[in-house]
């Protein structure tokens, strides 16, 4: 797939890296982002949606990125467990966070595992 860079992109492109960047005050769009713009309508809404969703909220951004994080990582998606390990520890995740991260996401996946191979019953607590 190729990436399309900021010199070759197509107007409606150039719209959305001007404002990934703008958003983000990063001098370039990384990978991902030249990757989608091979389908601008995909890059556009991708964008969109994520602006929207890690916008300020409820949540603070480190939290936010650490979630995306451990989606990420839960999902197997390399690239964006760099991006977004990349992202947290820009937002303040520390190094002893990001090992306490680790530490939850294995332990989740290996009781995960456990609770589907036994089938077990949702306690009624939980409902």
């Amino acid at each position: 797939m190729p990436l399309i860079e900021y010199a070759e992109a197509p107007a409606e492109v150039r719209a959305v890296y001007d404002d990934i960047k703008a958003t983000r005050g990063v001098p370039d769009v990384n990978n991902f982002w030249k990757a989608l713009a091979v389908h601008p309508p995909t890059l556009a809404r991708t964008w969109d949606s994520l602006k929207q969703v890690m916008a300020p909220g409820a949540l603070d951004p480190l939290t936010k990125e650490m979630l995306y994080l451990a989606a990420s990582a839960a999902a197997g998606c390399a690239y964006c467990v760099a991006s977004h390990t990349a992202a947290a520890k820009a937002k303040g995740m520390t190094e002893a966070m990001h090992g306490e991260l680790l530490a939850v996401l294995g332990m989740a996946a290996e009781t995960n595992r456990l609770a589907e191979s036994l089938r077990v019953p949702i306690d009624p607590a939980f409902l």
